[in-house]
């Protein structure tokens, strides 16, 4: 076994601080122990810190781990009059925070509100908008299509979008727990410019189908699992697969929102998130020999 070959060959993968439990410290630290020199941040580790953002910021620097990106700006886009202008400060907060803590991409998420204009022009006006809000801060804007989305639920939607609002610091994020729970085909991401996606976001969970807009919500938000852990590994070695063809070479952050891994010792989790980079690493993408014991593939259930 080779340490410098495995972390060479993972290094592309983080660790989202929504998956561990307990103070920021002791998250940055459980994430680099298990071998990441990478995370995945959300404004609550920041406004959270009992000494505050600054301290905050502090820590991750400390840490030595490079910021995948900051998350998440939530209902920005189709809102008018003052809906519109609230979030517009909400958006700037979100950029400063962003730039203070050196993260290069902000995933805005696409909109859930019932008072969002399903007006694509009007979408499009608004991300180019948040984008030239940004590109003063040296920060790309991540558009990710929400499953559960009002108006626009899959990446297909959320890449036409951006396309339409042609701003450089625009782009979109693929999260493959969204990509399942709407079953959207894969091959749309042959449409898609690689260069434009900013954040590939990786979980599983453990059945087919989310059965309804709840059920979808629900999966998405507590029982969420590592790759290789549920039961879409083919799909999910599939999605990774013809990302890497498509010349894709940005970071893939595991978001897994697990209510049992809140549970759990943090250097257990971290070690169940490296066993999944290692196994997506070497045993999908083929970087290097698999390590023997690490994870395998799961079959899906079609092919059981």
């Amino acid at each position: 076994m080779d340490p410098t070959r495995i972390a060479r060959n993972v290094a592309d993968f983080g660790m989202d601080t929504i998956t561990l439990a307990g103070p920021l410290e002791a998250k940055l630290r459980a994430v680099r122990e298990a071998g990441f020199t990478q995370i995945m941040l959300a404004a609550r580790d920041l406004v959270g810190h009992p000494d505050g953002v600054d301290a905050a910021v502090q820590a991750v620097r400390d840490s030595g781990l490079r910021v995948t990106g900051f998350q998440v700006l939530r209902d920005f886009e189709g809102l008018s009059d003052h809906l519109h202008g609230y979030k517009i400060d909400i958006a700037k907060q979100m950029i400063l925070m962003a730039r203070q803590l050196g993260a290069k991409v902000l995933l805005a998420c696409s909109s859930t509100s019932v008072h969002a204009s399903a007006d694509p022009q009007r979408i499009a006006a608004d991300l180019r908008k948040l984008a030239m809000l940004a590109l003063p801060h040296g920060i790309r804007v991540a558009f990710e299509a929400l499953s559960w989305g009002r108006h626009i639920n899959e990446y297909p939607q959320s890449w036409e979008v951006v396309e339409m609002a042609d701003c450089p610091n625009l782009g979109i994020g693929i999260d493959s727990y969204h990509i399942f729970a709407t079953d959207t085909a894969l091959e749309r991401l042959r449409d898609i410019d690689p260069a434009k996606i900013y954040l590939v976001q990786l979980s599983d969970f453990m059945w087919q189908q989310t059965r309804s807009v709840q059920e979808r919500i629900d999966t998405a938000r507590h029982f969420r699992v590592f790759p290789g852990e549920g039961v879409h590994s083919g799909a999910l070695t599939a999605l990774v697969l013809q990302l890497d063809a498509m010349g894709y070479r940005g970071d893939y952050s595991f978001e897994v929102f697990n209510d049992d891994y809140q549970q759990l010792p943090l250097p257990y989790v971290a070690r169940r998130a490296w066993d999944s980079a290692v196994w997506l690493a070497e045993g999908v993408l083929r970087r290097s020999v698999p390590l023997p014991g690490t994870m395998r593939l799961q079959p899906s259930a079609q092919t059981r």
